[in-house]
């Protein structure tokens, strides 16, 4: 078992907003969220990742409740690529990849040797032609791909996505997930698209009031 989520629950001003959650994901899995907007899953993914502490409950990677990973060992673990883009980023396409080599490295002049990787990424999600190109200037899908990138020079175990194509045509939505695919690291996704879902999961959970109604 890759990651387990065991029994959580999660509320906020004495409101339940996750209550018993139990899902179970095999190395190399792709386990897709699905659910109405306000469901709980974006709450969910954020309780994999540590933003948010379960009232009740664990998550569970390779056996290690993630709240006793430090930030650097979880990073090395777990990369995460959420909805929202940062505001007024002011940084380049490959300063942003670039961010994802810091639980890597510790002195600027590190990066230095993960040049070909930096490439290797951007190419991947086809933007190496725009690695000098400016975060904020780019538009929704590209600034998603840049995101992924980001997420992939860190060489993840597991992989977060909360709602991934929203800002994609249907040309990259497909491109992003087949890449995505073929990677064969486990995934945690959160998708709107049953379609997409379907084509992609191995497995589906739905949750519908921050409950898990069926998979």
């Amino acid at each position: 078992m890759h990651l387990e989520i065991r029994d959580l629950s999660w509320s906020v001003a004495d409101k339940a907003v996750l209550q018993q959650i139990n899902l179970q994901i095999n190395q190399g899995q792709f386990v897709g969220l699905i659910g109405q907007n306000g469901s709980g899953k974006s709450s969910l993914l954020r309780c994999v990742y540590r933003q948010h502490r379960p009232s009740h409950g664990q998550v569970l990677l390779a056996g290690q409740d993630v709240h006793q990973l430090s930030a650097k060992a979880f990073a090395r673990q777990v990369a995460v690529v959420l909805q929202e883009f940062p505001a007024e980023f002011g940084f380049t396409v490959e300063e942003v990849v670039r961010m994802g080599l810091t639980s890597h490295v510790s002195l600027l002049s590190g990066f230095r040797r993960y040049r070909q990787q930096v490439e290797q990424v951007l190419a991947t999600v086809g933007l190496l032609g725009l690695r000098a190109a400016n975060f904020d200037r780019l538009s929704g899908g590209e600034k998603q791909r840049c995101l992924l990138a980001r997420a992939l020079i860190q060489q993840p175990k597991l992989l977060i996505l909360d709602e991934p194509t929203n800002h994609l045509d249907i040309h990259y939505q497909f491109q992003l997930l087949d890449l995505i695919k073929s990677l064969g690291i486990t995934v945690l996704c959160s998708l709107h698209d049953l379609n997409i879902a379907a084509r992609y999961c191995d497995h589906l959970y739905l949750l519908n009031d921050g409950v898990i109604q069926q998979h």
